[in-house]
């Protein structure tokens, strides 16, 4: 039985519990790395290799990995996306939910100094190219996050890109993503690069025991 036989995918939330297995499986395999089973860390290894190579350019990398998750139809492209986004910059589950634009926020403003004009244009030029465009400039963000050693919210992520990018998403879902992205880039942060609390702000388990569960 497939996981669109279990569930009804009629519901938005239903599709979301797809999301959440799929983003759970990733943070599984970056576990993995830190294994004490060295076939474990092989499989993840060989598996985010091949994911990063999808992110590259060579896309098809990329099928076996996600299409054995089942994916909505609608949503394939933004899973092929989001896999390879998290092979090249894969980390554990964040402690507090935050969105993209947070996370180019973070790059921008180091505590203290002034903001970087250059990943400012980046992130301007993100949330304002073409839906054909998005994929290029989105990598470009992602490997300018890799290199700051900025995390991102990959649960988040898969949510945002579908609302921005899924075969069903509209004007007005694609222009309430880029806003939350340009006001969580803008949100002041404290001192030590945090942001205040806000009743958004979740804290969730990051245990290898949790993400294996």
């Amino acid at each position: 039985m497939t996981a669109h036989d279990q569930v009804d995918l009629s519901s938005a939330e239903d599709l979301k519990k797809l999301r959440r297995a799929f983003v759970k499986y990733l943070y599984r395999l970056h576990a993995g790395l830190s294994s004490s089973d060295p076939r474990r860390v092989a499989e993840s290894r060989r598996v985010l290799a091949q994911l990063r190579r999808s992110f590259a350019g060579q896309e098809t990398e990329a099928y076996d990995v996600v299409f054995s998750h089942d994916p909505p139809p609608q949503e394939e492209d933004v899973w092929v996306l989001v896999a390879g986004a998290f092979a090249l910059n894969p980390h554990g589950r964040p402690k507090v939910e935050h969105s993209l634009g947070a996370a180019m926020g973070a790059l921008a403003t180091p505590p203290g100094m002034p903001i970087r004009e250059p990943v400012k244009r980046r992130f301007t030029q993100l949330i304002s190219v073409s839906r054909d465009a998005f994929p290029h400039y989105f990598r470009q963000a992602v490997r300018l996050l890799r290199s700051g050693n900025i995390e991102l919210d990959y649960q988040i992520l898969v949510d945002d890109l579908v609302a921005l990018r899924g075969q069903y998403s509209t004007e007005s879902s694609a222009r309430r993503v880029r806003l939350r992205w340009a006001r969580e880039f803008y949100r002041p942060r404290r001192e030590n690069g945090e942001y205040p609390p806000t009743p958004d702000d979740v804290a969730e388990p990051t245990s290898a025991d949790e993400i294996d569960a």
